[in-house]
């Protein structure tokens, strides 16, 4: 089995793993600099809040006060990780949100095969706006995989008024997670076969029991074990990974890049059946 080429990590630092290369590497430079056409497909989980990792809201997270975190309370005696307030965005910090991803889009079809897809996690109030950016950006959208997961986000009643509103909440609570499905578009003219052969991209890998992929996926909570790799708010566990990151590969093989922030660690494999993937670091 081919191992990935290290020269992929420039003067970045990295790990192998198996057949699969760590970089520790501000993502947006790293796929700047490869070569055009170099990744069949892109799995992230991005800060896609931006405001959330600024140093100051990372200092009010530590302290306990909040700032955009939400510090929920403790319940049925387990303590609650904090989880980003999205709707404290104000317009101007939207429209860097925009900035923000419309940059990453570009960058991505610089580096993606024509073809090679792109799948990324949002929640249900940012992805409209995620989305948008992503198509302005040059990107094709094709859908939403729906990851099914009951969570304790949403269901809050209104902060700082929940014994005079006892009985509303501010927000649904949240029972799943979309993950927006795109893809670099293909030449004019040129059809998913032809993509298949030349690139080996342009579709989904159908399942280990040649099933269609589907875009409802039954999931879970990351387990304890994988949670306890990184202290992180939203690493999503490895069962729903790698049915992603196999369905990415439509000819088993290739080069997926799991790229997330501006300092992350970016995971590569040539075979989605050898497929890990490891939490980003927090800044």
């Amino acid at each position: 089995m081919k191992k990935i080429d290290p020269s992929l990590a420039f003067d970045y630092a990295n790990h192998p793993v198996g057949n699969s290369l760590l970089i520790h590497a501000d993502c947006l430079e790293w796929m700047g600099r490869l070569a055009g056409n170099a990744l069949h497909a892109i799995v992230t989980d991005p800060p896609y809040g931006v405001k959330e990792y600024d140093f100051d809201q990372l200092e009010k997270r530590s302290n306990g006060n909040g700032g955009i975190w939400r510090i929920p309370p403790s319940f049925d005696g387990h303590v609650r990780s904090p989880l980003p307030r999205f709707t404290a965005l104000d317009p101007m910090e939207r429209q860097r949100l925009r900035r923000f991803f419309v940059e990453w889009s570009r960058i991505a079809v610089h580096a993606l095969r024509p073809g090679g897809h792109v799948f990324i996690a949002t929640n249900a109030f940012l992805a409209q706006a995620v989305y948008a950016a992503l198509v302005e950006g040059g990107l094709e959208f094709r859908g939403q995989i729906i990851r099914l997961v009951r969570t304790l986000r949403g269901g809050d009643r209104p902060k700082n008024a929940e014994l005079e509103f006892p009985g509303v909440s501010s927000l649904p609570r949240g029972c799943y997670e979309p993950w927006g499905l795109f893809r670099k578009p293909m030449p004019d003219g040129m059809r998913v076969s032809d993509c298949l052969r030349k690139f080996q991209t342009g579709a989904l890998r159908r399942t280990a029991d040649d099933k269609p992929f589907c875009d409802v996926i039954a999931s879970e909570r990351t387990p304890l074990r994988e949670r306890a790799l990184a202290k992180h708010p939203s690493i999503k566990p490895q069962s729903f990974l790698r049915k992603v990151v196999h369905a990415a590969l439509p000819m088993g093989i290739g080069i997926v890049a799991r790229s997330a922030s501006r300092d992350t660690w970016t995971i590569m494999t040539w075979r989605s059946r050898q497929c890990r993937s490891w939490p980003r670091s927090v800044r």
